[in-house]
């Protein structure tokens, strides 16, 4: 499918793979998608800009890749921001379409239903998007796909009268009159409120007159405030919605001088706010700001995770405002023909936004039209590769393309060329695996893993998505015979890991089975080498007590959820795993404690310590936190047997004390992740031992069972 994607300062028309619908999304065929003309055309400047005017406007940001720097080297930095810099990225927020296809949960909406769909993350300008439920609504037969498309700005423009609470009978200005301004002025009209329309463009101020608007000035100055005092009888405005783009903090000012004592202003457009108390103080004026198409907007368990607000709490919600939306069209109270300046082929999209800037006034609403056919595919074929591929023995496939994957497999696979060959990439998003194809010189990119896991021509995957997909995943490539390489966790509950024991449970040890790898990759460190070289031929049981100042998340981020299982899962399992490497024992005893924080800014399971005690007498401790100062090293391990002592610091250094004293250093962090895939590599074409499968198991057991101990106090 074809899909608009900004780059390097211009619009381009690139082929990716066409998305699926997951659980509680919508697959829709896009009928016309509306341009953003303002924030598409600041899109379009903003990925022109070169890196150094860029650090130079946010130096902040150059601080972060300074200490970036320090941490991973100068190389990977800069190989980081260039891929930054060069990265396309999808634009569009507000399209309409019939259904495809829906996902598991969705019951309300059917293929062949005409919706409308919202979201800067989803409504994207492409012949196909997905969109969760809750930025979809089904189109009465009156409302034609093309009215529809502009539901986005519609939402924008009905919540920020919503946030002015007008009663019949009041006078409301509206001062910018672009497509918001224009809207607003309609549907403060259907709300039986006086209209008095402002802008400096005379056109505009006529077409909102056409539009319903009781009076239209065309002036922002003093002489325009006079009239409305004139219009009002010296009293003010009710209200003032401000729909404007401009840097001046006059409008503002102009604002608060035209509203009565006790009005509203509400700010949905973008103007300068360097605010004089004396304009709005002594009139008591409330001044309020409208955020987007309303309550659930920027909340991802309403817009992703499809969680809805109880109408009887908020009656007026993202998804509902774009509902009323809609039926304002339906029954005639809002009318989008004549704000339409321009509408375009999808297949001309950028001869549209080439003329987007041109003449004058700027155009107010701009739609694309897209084709009635258009080719559905979720496997792309990269035709034009910058690399050329290297035969070997392993053909390795990607499924996953978050950062993790960017920084570290990609460029890692990319190093070893006599191992690996990158046969394809997959990620949700295809433009992502579509780039990401190109640049790594993968054959070709897919927004489904089915299509890899189907490929014969694929003997390994390596999976890094949520941590809620790795099991499902790992199952279904195992018994299609396909070696993985999975990141942690294996699994984020126990009947997850039970499915994958169950799997190698029915394995002969005389036959060749595939290869599990769990993404472990402390115990592949030169450094976890060091610590068991300091524990060779010890006499006695050791102690190890590890500490990792994790850093603050907050609550909202898709770790702690569903999808990521929480941080003792997804991340101090690394741990326990390093734990089992070092002890060459198994684990005979565990216990586990976590603190119980003040209120919700800290989860419980970000907070604890864990005890182990293995077969060999040796114990091992976890000091897991949230809690901790950044300039402390993230990850410390001591390690005390026979008189001797050894300390790791960030995987940066380590020293003995006693014996040989013996220090290593690194100028990086090497937390063994190329030296991952060089020992999946090996187990590949060397095989693997159901002992080592067993390990890997027992590392994800114990995060099972200490997380039930920190949330809920189960002890060993």
């Amino acid at each position: 499918m074809k899909q608009i994607l900004i780059s390097k300062g211009q619009a381009i028309l690139e082929e990716v793979p066409a998305p699926q619908a997951g659980p509680g999304e919508i697959l829709v065929k896009v009928d016309t998608s509306c341009l953003s003309i303002g924030t598409e055309m600041g899109s379009i400047k903003s990925s022109g800009i070169p890196i150094w005017r860029k650090a130079l406007n946010k130096p902040e940001k150059a601080v972060a890749t300074l200490k970036l720097a320090s941490s991973i080297g100068v190389a990977k930095t800069w190989q980081l921001i260039k891929r930054t810099q060069s990265a396309s990225s999808p634009t569009g927020y507000s399209a309409s379409g019939v259904v495809m296809s829906v996902g598991r949960g969705i019951l309300d909406v059917t293929p062949g239903d005409r919706v409308a769909c919202a979201g800067s993350r989803y409504a994207y300008h492409s012949e196909y998007i997905r969109v969760p439920r809750n930025l979809c609504v089904t189109l009465p037969d009156k409302v034609s796909l093309r009215d529809a498309s502009t539901v986005t700005l519609g939402a924008i423009a009905l919540q920020g009268i919503r946030r002015s609470q007008p009663q019949l009978g009041e006078t409301f200005v509206v001062i910018g009159l672009g497509i918001l301004g224009q809207l607003t002025v309609q549907i403060l009209k259907a709300n039986g409120c006086r209209v008095i329309a402002m802008d400096v463009d005379a056109g505009r101020v006529e077409l909102a007159k056409t539009l319903g608007a009781n009076v239209g000035i065309c002036a922002l100055d003093s002489e325009g405030l006079e009239e409305v005092a004139i219009l009002t009888d010296g009293v003010g405005a009710d209200g003032v919605i401000i729909t404007a783009a401009t840097e001046s903090d006059d409008v503002v000012a102009n604002a608060f001088k035209v509203t009565r004592k006790k009005g509203r202003v509400v700010l949905v457009g973008d103007v300068g706010l360097n605010l004089n108390r004396d304009d709005f103080y002594k009139k008591e004026i409330d001044f309020l700001i409208s955020t987007s198409y309303g309550p659930g907007r920027y909340d991802a368990k309403y817009e992703e995770l499809g969680l809805d607000y109880p109408i009887g709490y908020v009656r007026w919600t993202e998804n509902r405002n774009m509902g009323e939306y809609i039926n304002l069209i339906s029954e005639g109270r809002v009318n989008i023909t004549p704000l339409i300046t321009k509408i375009y082929p999808f297949t001309d999209s950028e001869h549209a936004y080439a003329n987007l800037n041109l003449g004058s006034p700027q155009k107010l609403l701009v739609l694309l039209e897209y084709p009635k056919e258009s080719d559905y595919s979720t496997r792309l074929e990269e035709v034009k590769s910058r690399r050329s591929q290297t035969v070997s023995p392993i053909n390795v496939a990607l499924i996953g393309a978050g950062s993790f994957a960017k920084s570290a497999h990609l460029p890692n696979l990319n190093k070893l060329p006599q191992r690996f060959t990158l046969k394809a990439i997959a990620s949700r998003n295809g433009h992502i695996a579509s780039s990401l194809a190109k640049e790594f010189g993968a054959k070709y990119s897919s927004t489904s893993y089915e299509n890899i896991i189907a490929d014969e021509e694929v003997d390994s995957v390596i999976i890094s998505t949520r941590h809620n997909l790795h099991a499902e995943i790992v199952i279904a490539a195992l018994k299609k015979g396909k070696n993985v390489l999975v990141e942690k966790p294996l699994a984020i509950n126990q009947a997850e890991l039970d499915q994958i024991k169950s799997f190698y449970a029915e394995v002969s040890r005389e036959e060749k089975f595939p290869v599990m790898m769990t993404g472990y990759n402390r115990r592949h460190s030169i450094y976890a080498i060091k610590m068991q070289e300091f524990l060779d031929g010890r006499k006695n049981p050791f102690i190890i007590n590890y500490r990792m100042n994790a850093g603050y998340i907050p609550g909202e981020n898709w770790v702690h959820g569903d999808e990521g299982g929480g941080r003792n899962l997804g991340e101090a399992c690394h741990v326990y795993d390093l734990f089992l490497f070092l002890s060459r024992s198994k684990m005979v005893e565990w216990s586990a404690h976590s603190i119980s924080p003040k209120g919700s800014f800290y989860q419980r399971n970000d907070n604890f310590i864990a005890t182990l005690k293995f077969a060999d007498g040796s114990l091992a401790n976890l000091i897991y936190t949230a809690m901790g100062h950044p300039g402390l090293p993230k990850e410390q391990a001591e390690i005390y047997c026979d008189g001797k002592v050894a300390v790791l610091s960030d995987y940066r250094s380590f020293n003995t004390y006693g014996g040989k004293d013996f220090s290593f250093k690194t100028p990086l962090q090497e937390k063994g992740l190329k030296e991952e895939l060089i020992a999946f590599a090996d187990a590949i074409d060397g095989g693997i031992s159901l002992s080592d499968i067993c390990i890997q198991i027992e590392s994800a057991e114990i995060a099972l069972n200490i997380e039930k101990a920190i949330l809920g106090g189960n002890q060993n």
